[in-house]
């Protein structure tokens, strides 16, 4: 009694197995074209918003609960002034020509001190950085005096400087040294030991290591203290310029509280904002740009 065996056969999925009882061959190939479908998320079919309209939301929706509080008298004029007020307020200003020029005046402080104290700051940091000698003449010194508020070193510049453009430009410089200082000295001394050694090893000279190694490796440090700086220079501005000021935007500030023009106030502070933002907005355009061999998370 012989016993055939059968030869083993993989077993293929056929178009058949998906179909069900009762189902004609039209529907049969249908449910076949679903299941072979590659599933898509459903998230991919959502609409994008674009980033520039998510961005703006915020401060839109912020002007009009604004708008609202002043219209049902919640906010009376002489608390806050409405922004079409404001905004009226503001056009008179420029179409007089008084804010133009205070504008004119506070730029030319703040671009003053903002370079003073990038070139101090900056020496003073790679002067720390890069020597150990250096290090132990400058860093105590410096980190005593940042400590220091330098809004309380008003009154002793105005008796060194008078009271004209020298002791608001100090105050400036000031505020900008420090936190340049602390994150250009950071960055130097951030930077990866092992390049150093490779550096080294490729026979880089030690100006060649500071040049091609140490530099751009505290480059990023050195941007983040330039937004920084940036920030306390504006800061420094409105204390500088409410004190023995004939010009400025600090200067109409003070006229407008002795008036208790609160509308001319808003004004000013929201030019004080607009400038500040657009100087981050350079610096931030000056970082991708000098940043641009560094990959980093953006978010998602």
């Amino acid at each position: 009694m012989s016993i055939s065996h059968a030869p083993p056969s993989s077993h293929e999925p056929d178009i058949s197995d998906i179909s069900g009882p009762g189902l004609s061959k039209g529907e049969t190939s249908d449910r076949t074209a679903l299941a072979l479908e590659p599933l898509v998320p459903a998230s991919s079919h959502r609409t994008r918003i674009p980033r520039w309209l998510r961005r703006t939301t915020g401060p839109l929706l912020l002007l009009a609960l604004w708008q609202l509080l002043s219209s049902t008298g919640v906010l009376t004029p002489d608390v806050l002034a409405s922004p079409g007020r404001i905004a009226e307020v503001g056009r008179e200003l420029v179409a007089d020509g008084s804010l133009p020029g205070a504008m004119a005046t506070s730029l030319r402080r703040v671009a003053g001190g903002l370079l003073l104290g990038t070139v101090i700051g900056t020496g003073l940091a790679l002067l720390s950085g890069l020597f150990r000698v250096g290090e132990d003449i400058v860093d105590a010194p410096v980190q005593m005096l940042r400590t220091v508020p330098f809004v309380g070193l008003i009154p002793l510049f105005i008796i060194w400087f008078g009271i004209g453009e020298a002791p608001k430009v100090a105050i400036i410089t000031l505020g900008v040294t420090f936190p340049l200082y602390l994150n250009v000295y950071a960055g130097i001394r951030g930077v990866d030991a092992q390049l150093i050694e490779a550096g080294e090893s490729l026979g880089l000279s030690r100006w060649g290591l500071v040049r091609h190694v140490i530099l751009p490796g505290a480059l990023p440090g050195a941007m983040t203290g330039l937004r920084y700086s940036l920030g306390i220079a504006w800061l420094a501005l409105v204390f500088a310029e409410q004190v023995n000021a004939d010009s400025g935007i600090g200067f109409l500030m003070v006229q407008a509280r002795d008036f208790l023009r609160t509308d001319v106030i808003v004004v000013c502070l929201i030019v004080y904002a607009f400038l500040g933002l657009l100087a981050d907005f350079i610096v931030r355009s000056l970082e991708r740009l000098l940043l641009q061999w560094r990959p980093t998370f953006t978010g998602r």
